[in-house]
């Protein structure tokens, strides 16, 4: 996400973005294996 889209989503939030990566960051912390363990379940083994 560039730079200026975190201070969009900020903004928004009514924050800076220092305070969106404080306050926020623990929300969206290991979602990367969340989602690649559902990606991996929708398709099955993969042939692995």
């Amino acid at each position: 996400m560039s730079h200026l889209g975190l201070a969009r989503v900020a903004g928004r939030a009514g924050h800076s973005v220092d305070v969106l990566f404080r306050v926020y960051a623990k929300c969206i912390a290991g979602q990367n294996d969340v989602a690649r363990r559902r990606i991996e379940e929708a398709l099955g083994d993969g042939g692995s």
